[in-house]
């Protein structure tokens, strides 16, 4: 399963201030470490801007508690002409009741990204770039 998760983007804990008010971790910061941890893994064939343009549907089957060390995993798994769409991972580690650290699936999400220069105008992806990284035969 791990071969297939992509590459570790990001790897943060839960921090109390990161919190709803039900205690739990709020979805919206989850949402925004799945953007981020996307966004590395495009820019690896837009180096030198990315923006979102869409997240599909992100269902959490999981809580995310303070004190669990959140790990996204991101890898590209489409190019376009100048978009280029991610595959996000979220698993949690934890300790269980017996003492034990756990890893736990938390989401997953497609997040899609268009590359962009300076000014923000669409900005093609190099060919060069799709073919090191396998989108081109």
């Amino acid at each position: 399963m791990m071969k297939d998760m992509g590459e570790p983007r990001i790897k943060i804990v839960a921090m109390p201030s990161d919190t709803n008010p039900a205690g739990n971790i709020f979805g919206g910061w989850i949402l925004s470490q799945i953007d981020l941890a996307g966004s590395i893994a495009a820019r690896e064939l837009a180096p030198t801007r990315v923006v979102t343009i869409s997240m599909k549907e992100v269902i959490f089957k999981e809580p995310v508690f303070i004190g669990d060390i959140v790990s996204c995993y991101a890898k590209v798994i489409n190019v376009g002409n100048t978009s280029i769409t991610t595959a996000v991972k979220v698993v949690v580690q934890r300790l269980n009741d017996g003492g034990f650290v756990e890893c736990v699936p938390v989401t997953t999400a497609e997040v899609t990204y268009v590359s962009v220069d300076k000014s923000g105008n669409k900005k093609p992806i190099s060919t060069e770039l799709k073919r090191l990284h396998g989108f081109l035969n």
